[in-house]
């Protein structure tokens, strides 16, 4: 390469991408993008993802109306379409400007939607890239925002509505939030926090909210003895229509609760909290090799996501347990529930954890989600955190434990900029902090199917694994929750009183007695006793129906935590420690 040829191309790395987003048509929900693509070469791709923020091929040029360009001059330039997602510009060498417009209606934090109320983006939704800019520095602007309209997003401002990114990846890894929010913020530990709300002011305490963000934040950044930033957006969204989730992002979150939900089950939300603002490391940071570099035009496959998200709802647990947002009563019975998760599905003894993590793309088909097909790599991850942590406390006679796992990663491979090399970047960090052989574990339980030995574990801290047999409501048929969409029935037991009353496979659950069925209509369900009447609104291709029928009954075994006999004084040290997620003070560390 000669040397003008080198200085041109710096010279063209450093030129900024400008986009400009204009909100002019919320009734619609139709958003106009422009990109002002700079003087260089004379052809560009431009690439519209096709997934972002789930494990999921969306396909977000589904909503794309249409694409044009003109040159610097003005004059219309041709643009050809390659793929389903892909679009070719050329006469560009003296810059152009792409236009096009598309759809955004999509709630929730997974999202972009644009409303009369609000709009949410998940920047990669909407946004094309020239595929040889993508490290290209980047100026983004909206327009024609309606009156009173304010932003939240963590990326840096110049004015309002006017923001930068390093490039396209830091971009994306950004939501916005624009409407008339309302806001709060607090400072902990050096670090600025803003606290964004979306909802009805009737439907939330602001203050609860700022208190519980400002506890969750004290306690992680305590826990791993880090803070990689200097300020964070909390994005709250509270509709008074079924939704749930979070999303997480390198400085800021994104999360939704039902306005009943959050009413009636408050600690849900800071579990979801503390799950997203722990991926601050876990994830973000910490990040499994197989990740990396993102590739936005196709799966990103990676073995890792029973570490990256499973584990990441472990150390969430015991962030609220250090906070004091969650007891040691209510932790075991979590704990229990979720080996009665994995135990009651089938597939726990034919898929491994590390095939789930693989397998996370699938999970937006119905049939995958059966229990006989599949199991979660969040709840199989949790266990695992749990299990992991026990027998390190073991093998180091109380010395080290998971938090000494997670600062290892983060001082060796995020302060480095390297990514671990996935199930085995765990494998050594454990071996690292409790100078014992983890081998054999990760082969049984993480790379097989091996049962994990609860009692072995749990003895440790001076607790067994109890199974006892119960009388429940059998609704007679098995449904699964698909993120914000409704629950979808995937079987009806034959002869079953649902298949009398006309459930069919493939229907969609509208309500649940009379409300709105969410991603956790389960435990609506679990509410119900033998001879019960269920009242349901289904919707599938007989139409939409109101159905009804009484509950049967079925045996199920259920899992509780209890203290062994004659719980020892070195067994309650391990606990102790074991609940405050911390090693033991030394004088305590012999079983």
């Amino acid at each position: 390469m000669t040397v003008a040829c080198a200085a041109a191309n710096s010279q063209q790395r450093a030129a900024h991408l400008d986009y400009t987003v204009s909100l002019a048509n919320p009734s619609q929900h139709l958003v106009h993008v422009k990109i002002q693509i700079p003087p260089g070469v004379a052809e560009h791709d431009l690439q519209l993802p096709v997934w972002n923020a789930l494990y999921q091929v969306r396909d977000f040029s589904q909503f794309v109306n249409w694409v044009r360009a003109r040159s610097s001059a003005g004059q219309p330039i041709a643009v050809r379409k390659i793929d389903k997602s892909r679009w070719h510009v050329e006469g560009t060498e003296q810059g152009a400007e792409v236009e096009y417009e598309t759809f955004a209606n999509d709630p929730g934090p997974f999202g972009a939607q644009l409303n009369g109320q609000h709009a949410f983006f998940n920047l990669a939704e909407i946004l094309m890239y020239p595929v040889d800019e993508l490290s290209s520095p980047i100026r983004l602007r909206f327009t024609d925002v309606p009156s009173g309209w304010r932003f939240a997003t963590a990326l840096p401002d110049s004015a309002v509505g006017e923001f930068s990114a390093e490039d396209y990846d830091r971009l994306v890894d950004a939501p916005v939030e624009a409407g008339t929010f309302q806001e709060s913020d607090f400072d902990e530990g050096g670090g600025h926090y803003r606290v964004v709300v979306d909802a009805d002011p009737a439907d939330y305490d602001m203050r609860k909210i700022v208190s519980m963000d400002r506890s969750i934040v004290a306690v992680e950044t305590s826990w791993m003895n880090d803070r990689p930033l200097n300020t964070y957006v909390f994005i709250y969204h509270l509709p008074r229509t079924p939704t749930g989730g979070g999303m997480e992002h390198a400085n800021s979150t994104a999360i939704n609760s039902s306005a009943r939900r959050l009413t009636e089950n408050p600690e849900g939300l800071a579990d979801t909290t503390a799950h997203e603002f722990f991926h601050l490391w876990n994830v973000k940071r910490i990040r499994p090799q197989s990740l990396e570099p993102v590739d936005y035009t196709r799966e990103n496959y990676t073995t890792a996501l029973w570490f990256s998200e499973g584990v990441t709802s472990t150390v969430a647990d015991y962030a609220l347990l250090r906070a004091g947002l969650l007891d040691e009563s209510r932790f075991l019975k979590h704990v229990a529930a979720q080996i009665k998760e994995l135990e009651e599905r089938p597939a726990h003894a034919t898929q491994t954890v590390e095939e789930s993590s693989l397998d996370a793309w699938l999970e937006k088909y119905d049939y995958y989600r059966l229990t006989q097909r599949s199991i979660s790599y969040y709840n199989k991850g949790y266990l695992l955190g749990i299990a992991l942590d026990l027998k390190i406390r073991e093998a180091s006679q109380g010395k080290a434990s998971l938090r000494d796992v997670f600062q290892w990663l983060n001082r060796e491979y995020a302060r480095k900029g390297r990514f671990f090399p996935d199930s085995e970047g765990v494998r050594q960090a454990a071996e690292a902090v409790s100078h014992a052989d983890f081998a054999s574990f990760f082969r049984m339980y993480v790379a097989a199917t091996d049962e994990i030995p609860w009692n072995d574990c749990l003895n440790t801290v001076g607790l067994r694994l109890v199974k006892a047999t119960k009388t429940v409501g059998d609704p007679g048929f098995e449904a699964t929750p698909n993120f914000s969409m409704p629950p979808s029935v995937v079987s009806v037991t034959p002869n079953s009183e649902a298949e009398r009353a006309g459930m069919v496979v493939g229907d969609s659950i509208v309500e649940i007695g009379g409300q709105a069925a969410a991603w956790d209509f389960r435990q609506e369900l679990e509410r119900l006793q033998p001879g019960d009447t269920l009242s349901l609104r289904v919707r599938g291709h007989a139409g939409e129906r109101e159905l009804g029928w009484k509950l049967g009954s079925r045996q199920e075994v259920e899992f509780q935590i209890r203290d062994v006999d004659n719980v020892t004084p070195q067994q309650k040290a391990r606990r102790v420690a074991w609940l405050k997620g911390e090693s033991q003070p030394s004088g305590d560390t012999h079983p």
